[in-house]
């Protein structure tokens, strides 16, 4: 789903990362970048999944949600989701240039659980390509 939520940015001219968010089982946030669309630097796939989370349970933690996401979170994200509290991340690719593990691996919070390389090969590409056609 996360793959899918990066898709439809790849569509609208975005960065192409996706993320979803799971509480119980259930899907209660779908989103992707919006950066272009809403000229917003701050409209990262997490940070619109985030406010759908949390609108959705009413309440600004998400503990005991899954945030799955195509690519790492970058610094701002990392932070963002330790003051959510959530559970745990699932990311596909890493960003070595810009993921919040080159610059703090604390940035999330203490009992945030990740899991990492999930579908890496093909969240990478979507970013590879993006980029590739970018700079043409």
């Amino acid at each position: 789903m996360a793959l899918a939520e990066a898709r439809k940015a790849l569509e609208q001219k975005e960065v192409p990362i996706g993320a979803v968010v799971v509480a119980g089982g259930r899907v209660i946030a779908r989103a992707h970048n919006l950066t272009e669309t809403l000229t917003d630097p701050t409209a990262h796939a997490e940070m619109q999944a985030i406010t759908i989370a949390t609108d959705y349970l009413g309440g600004k933690y998400l503990t005991g949600c899954t945030l799955y996401v195509t690519v790492e979170p970058c610094p701002m994200c990392a932070a963002a989701l330790n003051w959510a509290q959530v559970s745990k991340i699932v990311y596909g690719a890493d960003d070595p240039r810009r993921g919040y593990s080159l610059f703090s691996p604390s940035l999330l919070h203490p009992r945030t659980k990740v899991t990492k390389g999930i579908l890496q090969e093909e969240c990478a590409a979507l970013m590879k390509d993006f980029f590739k056609e970018k700079r043409g």
